[in-house]
């Protein structure tokens, strides 16, 4: 592994901070968190037009810029110092991978240059932390498998009547037509994405599986309510899909979805991470800038013993975490998978320190609605009950490589 950044990496990196830092300053982010969407428009189309970010990792020929997902997650580090509200994550990170993985050619010939080319947004609608098997297997039941929430697919075919998906069932078949009807809660820019690609549930108990669907955004019987988030820089969603019309992805009813879906959780994982390490080395940087003009007792507060080991104390939990999230970010531009949840939840823990903090070292004025210090809170404790926790992440990756397992020794 070579550790340094390549030129095109520290292009992406110093184009994106300088546009950010024009585009996305504290009072440009307060008036976009206030808008229906939830994020600038103006600015997407910046990120989009201007530095192509999300075509970052998708190939050229789809109109991509051809790069690896270690410079997708650099990128997001970024967006994350700024707490960046746009469709970056839901469009890039979560939905195009999976078209490019399991769609069929017209289908990735139809939406993925119109995604690189930031004219459509996308998300997927599905249980993050769960499908993307980040905390545990996503075997299915979050689905609508246990037939309590989700989401339930069925074919309907074009005589009048319907039927449960069969064998070999093709959503491009003559005369039939898949139909979705459940609820997704927490979707990701839900309210706002042009397609949807929608985790569902298929073929009933004794032919159980999961299925990926596209939803144009403005479908029939499709109801997206935003909802109240804690952290509003992540806007989301409740998608409630009432017997509605949904193209089957990769036209294939038996690929494996749930294989597809828990590889890219580890690519997520590792663009999380990014994000969460430049969220705060930026909530850090803040609070040492701060403690070094606040004055008591004649003096900075920085320069009190006491206020230099807490920061020293962020300081090296931040660059351990960096350390992380960089290694997960160029594996899993290698494909090397299982990275991501370790990163993450060190990663997410890192900046909740760091957040909480620079709220207390802030002092009476930390606490106010009107500075931005709880922003970054409120970022790490979204992102750790979205994708987390930390301890759940770490649990899974222990049980995944057999951490405690017994193992009988012969001798």
């Amino acid at each position: 592994m070579d550790a340094r950044f390549t030129a095109e990496q520290d292009e992406i990196r110093g184009a994106l901070r300088e546009l950010l830092r024009r585009r996305c300053g504290p009072r440009e982010l307060r008036e976009a968190l206030d808008t229906p969407a939830g994020h600038d428009p103006d600015l997407w189309a910046a990120l989009a037009g201007q530095l192509g970010l999300p075509g970052l990792a998708l190939p050229e020929e789809y109109g991509g810029v051809g790069c690896s997902a270690t410079e997708l997650a650099l990128a997001c580090e970024e967006t994350g110092r700024v707490l960046a509200p746009s469709p970056l994550l839901a469009t890039a990170v979560l939905a195009a991978p999976l078209l490019l993985a399991l769609g069929t050619e017209a289908q990735r010939a139809d939406l993925l240059p119109r995604i690189a080319s930031g004219t459509l947004t996308a998300t997927l609608a599905a249980p993050p932390a769960t499908a993307l098997a980040l905390t545990c297997g996503n075997e299915g039941e979050w689905a609508g498998g246990g037939r309590a929430g989700g989401v339930q697919a069925r074919l309907v075919r074009g005589t009048g009547g319907d039927t449960t998906a069969g064998p070999g069932a093709q959503g491009g078949d003559v005369g039939t037509a898949w139909r979705l009807y459940g609820q997704v809660e927490q979707v990701l820019d839900g309210h706002t994405a042009g397609l949807l690609v929608v985790a569902a549930h298929a073929g009933g108990f004794a032919r159980s599986r999961t299925l990926l669907f596209l939803v144009p955004g403005d479908a029939p019987g499709l109801v997206r309510t935003r909802q109240t988030a804690l952290d509003a820089t992540r806007p989301r969603a409740c998608i409630q899909l009432r017997d509605v019309e949904a193209e089957l992805l990769g036209g294939d009813d038996e690929a494996d979805v749930l294989g597809a879906l828990a590889r890219l959780g580890d690519t997520v994982a590792a663009v999380l991470a990014c994000e969460a390490v430049g969220a705060a080395d930026r909530a850090l940087e803040r609070t040492v800038e701060y403690v070094g003009q606040r004055e008591q007792f004649g003096r900075a507060i920085g320069s009190f013993q006491a206020v230099k080991h807490r920061l020293a104390d962020v300081y090296v939990q931040l660059q351990a975490a960096r350390s992380a999230a960089y290694y997960a970010a160029w594996a899993v531009g290698q494909g090397e998978q299982r990275v991501g949840g370790l990163a993450l939840a060190q990663a997410l823990e890192a900046l909740r320190t760091a957040a909480a903090e620079g709220i207390q070292l802030h002092g009476g004025i930390g606490f106010t609605w009107e500075h931005e210090a709880h922003l970054y809170f409120k970022r790490a404790t979204g992102d750790d009950l979205l994708f987390g926790p930390a301890h759940r992440l770490r649990a899974h990756a222990a049980d995944a490589a057999r951490l405690f397992e017994r193992t009988e020794v012969t001798v």
